[in-house]
């Protein structure tokens, strides 16, 4: 079945005014500034997303020496006590 646009839908034209409408009403009222100002909060976060503190490289190829020696210790019940208060905290 094929689906064309009907010239008689009443959706997409009151739409499409509708965006008109918002667009002229900016118009007039707007200072002509092309700036944006950040609210702390986006700041933070627009900070968080820098990925150069992302990975501690030194631990990254400390970790793989450990690997590669063969010195790599897991501590086993660490990891699933950590797993468990993670999902005693989701529940909450």
């Amino acid at each position: 079945m094929k689906i064309t646009p009907s010239p008689n839908n009443s959706v997409v034209h009151s739409v499409t005014g509708a965006r008109a409408v918002t667009s002229n009403q900016a118009g007039p009222a707007s200072s002509g500034k092309s700036t944006v100002e950040l609210s702390p909060a986006a700041r933070q976060l627009a900070s968080l997303q820098n990925s150069d503190n992302d990975i501690n490289l030194q631990r990254v190829q400390e970790i793989r020496d450990a690997i590669a020696a063969g010195r790599l210790k897991v501590d086993t019940e660490r990891i699933a006590d950590s797993l468990l208060a993670s999902a005693r905290e989701l529940l909450k």
